[in-house]
C-alpha cells in the first residue's frame, strides 16, 4: 500500500512538472533562437552604421569584419560597390553580388523600417542553410551599387544557448520530482505504517495474543483506527476472562455432587463395584482439576503462553524413568540441543507427555520399548512417541472414542493441546508396527517460555 501510495504522489508530480516543463522549454528555444537573431540584426546595423560615417574604407572595412565574429557558426562579411567580398562567407555563399543591382530590402521579423543613423535597418530570411541579417548601405557617392552587409548564423548557434537553460530546467525537474519522492515518503509512513501496525496488532489477536494493542500514533483517521481495535481487544480480554470464570465456578460447584458420589461409591458393600465406581470418580475429579486450571491459568501465565519444549519433554520422560527401569523398558529420547519454544503451557506439555508415555506403559507388555523424539521445526516443532507395542486401533484419538478399553482422556488431552498451539495431532503406526503419536506444536518466541518445575 505504501508503494502505491508513494508512486501515486510521484507519477502525479512527474505529469504537473512535465505539464510545465515542456511548454517552458520550447519557450526557452524560441527566446533563445530570438535573442541570437536580435544579435545578428544588431551586428548587422551597427556595421551599416560604420559605413554611413563616411570614413569607411577598404582597410578600415576590412579591420571592421576582422574585429567581428568568424568562426564555423557565426559569419560577418561586407561586399562593396565594386563586388568585392570583404569577410568570409560560409560554404555555398556567392563571393560577390550578394543583392543583384541593389535592390532594396524589404521587412521581416527583427528587419525592416530605419535605424538611429535614418537609414534602413537589417532584415532576416533563410539562406545558406543558416540564419541570414543582411542590409544595404548607399555607396560613398550616393549612387551606383550599395554596400551590401551580411551577417549568416548556423542552426547550432541559433539555438546554443537554449541547452544550458534546458540543462538547468532538467535539474529543477529532477528536484522537484526527488523532492515529491521524499515527502511522498514522509507522509506514507506517517499513514500506512500505523495501518500495518494495526493490521500486524489484529493478526496477533486472531493467533491468540490478547495482550497485543496498537499504536495510535499518526493522523487523526488512523488513530481512530488503532484505538477502535485497542476497544475491541479489551472487550474480548473481558469476554475470555468471564467465560473462563464462569466455566471455572461451574466445576466448583460440581465439587459437592462428587465429593457426595465418593461418600457413596464407599459405602457399596460389593467391594469390587465400590472400587470400579470409585475410580470413575477420581477420574472425574482429576478432569474437573484439569478444567479449573486451564479456566484460570490467564490470571497466572497470560493469555499467551509459551514453554520450552526440550526442557519439558525431557524432564517428563526422566520423571518417568524409575517405572520404566522397573518394567524392563529401552526408552530412546532424541532432543535438540537448544530450546524449542512452541505455544502452549508448560503445565499442559507435561500433562501431554504424561499422558503419552501413560498410555505406552498402561497398553503395552512390560519390556516393550518406546522412543521419544523432539524435533525443531520452521513453523514450530514436532513431538513424536512410537512404541513397539501391538499398535492403535482404527479411529483412536477421536475426542470421546475408546483406546484399547480406556476412556481415551490420554489421547483428548494431546489432541487439545497440540491444536491450542495452532498445530495438530495424527496417529499411526511406528517402524515396528506398534502406536505412534506425532502432535505437531505452533511456535513461541523465547521471551514467552514458561519452563515447568520437575
Amino acid at each position: 500500500m505504501r508503494r502505491r501510495i508513494l508512486l501515486l504522489v510521484v507519477g502525479m508530480t512527474t505529469l504537473v512538472v512535465l505539464a510545465f516543463a515542456i511548454p517552458l522549454a520550447l519557450l526557452v528555444r524560441s527566446a533563445v533562437a530570438d535573442q541570437a537573431q536580435k544579435s545578428a540584426v544588431d551586428q548587422a546595423n551597427t556595421a551599416a552604421s560604420f559605413l554611413r560615417s563616411g570614413n569607411a574604407t577598404d582597410a578600415s572595412i576590412r579591420s571592421f569584419v576582422a574585429d567581428q565574429r568568424n568562426d564555423a557558426d557565426h559569419r560577418t562579411w561586407i561586399v562593396t560597390p565594386e563586388g568585392d567580398v570583404i569577410g568570409s562567407p560560409p560554404t555555398g555563399a556567392p563571393r560577390s553580388g550578394l543583392l543583384p543591382n541593389g535592390a532594396a530590402p524589404g521587412r521581416g521579423p527583427h528587419g525592416g523600417g530605419d535605424d538611429d543613423a535614418g537609414g534602413p535597418r537589417a532584415q532576416l530570411r533563410d539562406d545558406f542553410g543558416g540564419r541570414v541579417a543582411e542590409v544595404t548601405v548607399a555607396g560613398p557617392d550616393g549612387a551606383g551599387r550599395p554596400y551590401q552587409v551580411v551577417v549568416w548564423i548556423s542552426p547550432a548557434a541559433l539555438h546554443a544557448g537554449a541547452y544550458k537553460w534546458w540543462g538547468l530546467l532538467a535539474v529543477a525537474s529532477g528536484g522537484l520530482i526527488a523532492l515529491s519522492f521524499v515527502g511522498g515518503e514522509l507522509v506514507t509512513r506517517r499513514l500506512v505504517r500505523p495501518l500495518e501496525d494495526s493490521a500486524q496488532t489484529a493478526r496477533r489477536i486472531s493467533a491468540g495474543d490478547l495482550a497485543a494493542r496498537a499504536t495510535t500514533d499518526g493522523p487523526k483517521e488512523v488513530a481512530e483506527v488503532g484505538t477502535a481495535l485497542n476497544q475491541l481487544a479489551d472487550r474480548i480480554d473481558e469476554l475470555v476472562i468471564e467465560e473462563r470464570e464462569t466455566v471455572a465456578d461451574m466445576s466448583h460447584r460440581m465439587r459437592t455432587p462428587l465429593t457426595a458420589l465418593r461418600l457413596d461409591a464407599e459405602a457399596l458393600r460389593d467391594p469390587d463395584d465400590a472400587e470400579r465406581i470409585g475410580a470413575h470418580v477420581s477420574a472425574l475429579e482429576r478432569t474437573l482439576t484439569a478444567v479449573i486450571r486451564a479456566a484460570r491459568r490467564p490470571q497466572r501465565e497470560g493469555r499467551a503462553p509459551a514453554a520450552d519444549a526440550t526442557y519439558v519433554v525431557g524432564d517428563r520422560v526422566a520423571f518417568w524413568s524409575a517405572l520404566t527401569d522397573e518394567q524392563q523398558r529401552k526408552v530412546t529420547v532424541s532432543l535438540p540441543s537448544e530450546p524449542v519454544f512452541v505455544r502452549c503451557a508448560a503445565e499442559d506439555l507435561a500433562a501431554t507427555i504424561d499422558a503419552l508415555v501413560e498410555n505406552v506403559i498402561a497398553h503395552t507388555p512390560e519390556g516393550n520399548a518406546f522412543a521419544v523424539t523432539l524435533r525443531a521445526t520452521d513453523d514450530g516443532a514436532l513431538l513424536e512417541v512410537a512404541d513397539d507395542g501391538p499398535g492403535l486401533p482404527d479411529g483412536v484419538g477421536e475426542r470421546g472414542r475408546s483406546d484399547r478399553g480406556s476412556t481415551g482422556l490420554g489421547l483428548s488431552i494431546a489432541r487439545q493441546c497440540a491444536e491450542a498451539s495452532g498445530g495438530s495431532m495424527a496417529t499411526g503406526r511406528s517402524l515396528t508396527g506398534g502406536a505412534l503419536v506425532v502432535l505437531h506444536l505452533g511456535p513461541a518466541a523465547p521471551a514467552q517460555a514458561v519452563p515447568t518445575d520437575s
